[in-house]
């Protein structure tokens, strides 16, 4: 399996495009690290910021523009998307580009101070309206979500058959990857048995809700970029959130949040606990091909020890 490699462009072509959209004055085209699938640039026009990504994967960036209209529709700091369109045979997205750096960039006192905003934003994130739309798991370009159910979703995501994704022939980590099959098979049963608890909530996941998909100014949150976008329950990006910033006190300033709202969420431990096994099933699968294995071990450790 080889492997993929981005689309690259002469700045010719680059230049090309955002003057079809823009006119004239387009400055500072300057390529950015990062997007495992897009080839990414940066640019100033008329003083302000924007990106443009390229890709040679049909329907990219279609499901990008449908939550990227959805959040910032809603007052969600997410960067709003200027165009989709084609050049030859590349798909192109222009999206506005958002002030800030990395929060991971940030000492840990800065993210901490920063904590109750990053709280406020996942409860906004969670009461985003979904209701014109159906379904669970990744959201298609129609803004529907892949699977009839949450259970569905979770069950197909763990399957072996994963021909045409990122996970094909992921079985073939157990002999070439520290990924070990009895752990792996009794984190999953422990998430089959939670599944029911997080089923019956259908709201907006991020998926990837953390410090290097959140920018800030130092002290404020300034935006939230990228995600792997889903329907299901609002608690896994809580537990995301949590992982990363394990020393913050994520999950009691949830609470406490939700406490002076006056909001009570139904078997918060049940459901808290089928967040924690799906997304560390996720990350014990992805660093074993990533190689990570300090990450792996103690993801291991986290899940194993959770009752």
């Amino acid at each position: 399996m080889t492997a993929y490699e981005k689309p690259s462009l002469a700045i010719s072509e680059i230049e090309e495009v955002l003057r079809n959209h823009f006119g004239p004055g387009v400055a500072e085209i300057t390529p950015l690290a990062g997007g495992n699938l897009s080839s990414v640039f940066s640019f100033v026009y008329e003083g302000k910021g924007y990106c443009v990504k390229f890709s040679d994967l049909a329907g990219a960036y279609e499901t990008e523009r449908y939550v990227s209209d959805l959040l910032s529709g809603q007052g969600i700091p997410f960067p709003k998307c200027l165009a989709l369109s084609k050049t030859g045979r590349l798909a192109y997205v222009i999206m506005e580009r958002m002030a800030g750096r990395n929060l991971g960039d940030c000492t840990e006192a800065e993210q901490i101070h920063q904590l109750p905003e990053l709280i406020g934003i996942l409860t906004s994130l969670a009461d985003v309206d979904v209701s014109s739309t159906s379904g669970y798991g990744w959201i298609r370009p129609d803004g529907n979500g892949t699977y009839e159910s949450w259970k569905d979703f979770v069950v197909a995501f763990h399957s072996e058959d994963q021909t045409g994704t990122f996970w094909e022939n992921w079985h073939d980590l157990y002999r070439t990857s520290c990924l070990e099959r009895d752990v792996f098979e009794e984190i999953y049963n422990r998430l089959m048995a939670y599944v029911s608890y997080n089923e019956p909530y259908r709201g907006f996941i991020h998926g990837d809700f953390h410090q290097w998909n959140i920018l800030s100014d130092g002290k404020r949150v300034t935006g939230i970029i990228d995600g792997n976008c889903m329907y299901g329950d609002c608690l896994v990006d809580l537990v995301v959130l949590d992982r990363h910033m394990p020393r913050s006190g994520v999950i009691q300033a949830y609470q406490d949040g939700l406490a002076k709202a006056g909001k009570v969420i139904p078997n918060f431990k049940e459901r808290l606990l089928g967040a924690y096994y799906f997304k560390g099933l996720d990350g014990l699968r992805f660093y074993a091909k990533m190689g990570w294995r300090d990450a792996y071990q103690g993801t291991r450790q986290f899940l194993l020890n959770l009752s």
